[in-house]
């Protein structure tokens, strides 16, 4: 497949290089020779030096051939002009565009990327999709990932093996055994920041950051088995006061109405403009890393502090500061990935990558067909997809066991006519069953396979 992407910055490059790959032929455009030689001497992908929105830049990367493009530059403008001149001039089927500005995305000018007006397909907007992920993680305690799949039937949580861990130091394969009515799957293992190849005599220990997945009406009870019985949060702090920040709270407001939020914003203007537009939440004005300010603010009785402030340094020093001062649980906003291995050690519960959220989010569309959703876990790692099973499929007709799944594939749950099948070896799928499982960044090309996934435009 043949594939545009405008914009070499961290989003661009994480996408070309899952892209690359994959197999597919992907070009670059960006205004920096610099980027432009990092993606030519790192990737498989082509670079080519020149502004996205320009015509003549567009047909030197071959966009009257591609399948797709993806404009993922800084500028919202040029993510816009590069998709109609795309569609105008090249006829790209389909047009992915992240837009930053909440203004354009104002349900008053929905009309606004039509076919007809702005040809965009699909529209990526990465403070609203980082917001929702932040709230998805406040409704699992304990948990420093949760994700819904097959209409919020089954979840996939992440969580951390402490010292209080119940099943630290227990063989994989008797879980089964001592929780016969809990069916987890566990489909991941980070040790130490390197991923584990599982078998059912592996064991979890201390430090062991483990994926698995479950049905939700189950959550609770997994959570405890694991140690995890944290009460869901009541009192918030929400440093940083932009649109990330706004969003989030609204979304507080609208469905925690329970959540009592503040929010500390160092911009006084700003911090009025927050404040004009939320109801219940309280918004101050001042520096996050004030010890007065976050005294103010009430941390000591802060259940939860969210640090989403423009600049990667302050939101983790804010989160120390708040979890010194006793907040108990900090969710960070990261940018930069060469900060993530330290944050564990340091203390912060929860990191939430933009460039990672952005980059499933497009991943989705750009995996058409019979995978319904994909969900990057950490850079590198590997992917949650949630697909459906096709009758042509291998999957399909035999009992699981007798099943050669590719290696780094683990299935982690089915759902058939609304119900959740936990898989054991004699479970058998069939046709149009929903399964979610865990690849490997490798194998996902082979799980595309797997389930027969056609690229489709419409």
């Amino acid at each position: 497949m043949r594939i545009i992407i405008c914009g070499a910055g961290q989003v661009g490059f994480n996408i070309a290089r899952q892209l690359a790959r994959e197999g597919n032929d992907v070009t670059v455009i960006d205004t920096s020779p610099e980027l432009i030689r990092r993606i030519n001497d790192n990737l498989d992908a082509q670079g080519v030096v020149g502004h996205a929105s320009r015509p003549d830049v567009l047909e030197r990367a071959g966009t009257a051939d591609a399948d797709m493009i993806i404009a993922v530059t800084v500028g919202d403008e040029t993510n816009m002009i590069a998709c109609q001149i795309a569609h105008s001039l090249f006829e790209v089927p389909l047009k992915i565009a992240r837009i930053r500005e909440q203004s354009y995305l104002s349900p008053a000018w929905a009309n606004l990327f039509s076919r007809e007006h702005l040809p965009i397909d699909v529209i990526i907007s990465p403070e609203v999709e980082v917001a929702r992920a932040i709230a998805r993680r406040l409704k699992v305690p304990g948990a420093f990932e949760m994700i819904p799949v097959a209409d919020d039937k089954v979840r996939l949580l992440g969580v951390r093996c402490e010292e209080d861990c119940p099943l630290v130091n227990t063989p994989i394969k008797q879980l089964t055994q001592l929780f016969p009515e809990l069916n987890i799957v566990i489909v991941a293992l980070l040790r130490q920041d390197h991923a584990v190849r599982l078998t059912g005599d592996d064991q979890m220990i201390v430090g062991d950051d483990v994926y698995f997945v479950v049905e939700t009406a189950q959550v609770s009870r997994a959570m405890t088995a694991f140690g995890h019985e944290e009460p869901e949060a009541r009192r918030m702090l929400i440093c940083g006061g932009g649109n990330i920040a706004l969003l989030l709270a609204q979304e507080i407001e609208r469905e925690y109405p329970w959540v009592n939020a503040k929010i500390i914003e160092a911009d006084a203007e700003r911090a009025a403009e927050v404040a004009s537009l939320l109801t219940n939440t309280v918004v101050l004005n001042g520096d996050v890393l004030d010890p007065e300010i976050l005294e103010e603010a009430g941390v000591s009785a802060t259940d939860t502090v969210v640090t989403v402030t423009n600049g990667d340094e302050t939101n983790i020093l804010s989160a120390l500061l708040a979890k010194r001062h006793g907040a108990r649980r900090a969710i960070t906003l990261l940018n930069k990935s060469t900060y993530e291995p330290l944050m564990t050690t340091l203390g912060i519960d929860v990191i939430v990558s933009p460039r990672n959220i952005t980059a499933s989010t497009i991943l989705q569309h750009v995996r058409r067909g019979r995978i319904y959703s994909v969900h990057t876990l950490r850079e590198g790692f590997g992917e949650l997809i949630e697909a459906e099973a096709l009758e042509t499929s291998s999957l399909v007709g035999a009992p699981l066991k007798e099943v050669k799944l590719p290696p780094g594939v683990m299935i982690g749950g089915i759902v058939r006519n609304g119900q959740v099948i936990s898989p054991r070896g004699n479970t058998v799928i069939q046709n149009k069953d929903r399964v979610v499982l865990f690849a490997t960044s490798d194998a996902v090309r082979k799980v595309e396979k797997l389930f027969s996934v056609r690229l489709e435009y419409f």
